[in-house]
């Protein structure tokens, strides 16, 4: 038992090591390899006519406020996004007006989808710093027990599983942070896709 205990503090410390550096001094909570940019820039993925005229506006409009909605989720595969966008300025009155509008809406749903998974990486890091400082405390704990003259197996025992199961936890979250890590990059590139298929159709 004494080994597998030993065992449970090496994997923890593992677990632990080198997290809470955050690769930006600027957003301490930002867990990602990626560069943190808060919000998608407008000339980065938009080189159609100026929107100021119409920003805001496409919310007046119940028909590109559904399909601003309907392009923006995720689970719409971006063919039948690009195929969505064609048909729909294809019947508009003015293809410019309604493909900048639509755009607008596009522009700021995405922007707000993105942020809304950025602050919950964020969120959820600060919970994982919380899990480190538990985890590296409840080790501290662990290895003193184990060094008295007289241990007590039964606390051994049941710190070590605590211990297991903390690290288990820390490490799924890890494994859900680096795969939500790539979401927002899937945003930008998704809206620029769509930008220039609303570009192609009003040029």
């Amino acid at each position: 038992m004494r080994f597998r205990t030993t065992i449970t503090i090496l994997v923890a410390i593992a677990a632990i090591s080198g997290y809470g550096h955050a690769a930006d001094p600027r957003y301490p909570d930002w867990p990602c390899v990626q560069a943190k940019v808060p919000e998608i820039s407008l000339a980065a993925v938009w080189a159609g006519p100026p929107l100021d005229d119409v920003s805001g506006k496409w919310k007046d409009d119940a028909k590109v406020s559904a399909l601003v909605a309907k392009l923006a989720a995720r689970r719409t595969p971006l063919e039948e996004a690009q195929k969505a966008i064609t048909e729909y300025l294809n019947g508009a009155a003015d293809k410019t007006a309604s493909g900048k509008l639509l755009f607008a809406g596009l522009f700021d749903a995405l922007n707000a989808q993105r942020s809304q998974v950025m602050n919950g990486l964020e969120r959820v890091t600060r919970k994982q710093r919380e899990a480190a400082d538990k985890i590296r405390t409840d080790t501290l704990a662990l290895q003193a027990l184990q060094g008295e003259t007289a241990p007590d197996q039964a606390k051994i025992d049941e710190l070590g599983n605590q211990l297991v199961w903390q690290t288990r936890i820390f490490e799924d979250r890890r494994n859900v942070i680096k795969f939500v890590c790539e979401v927002p990059t899937a945003i930008d590139q998704r809206l620029f896709a769509l930008g220039r298929t609303i570009q192609q159709e009003i040029e």
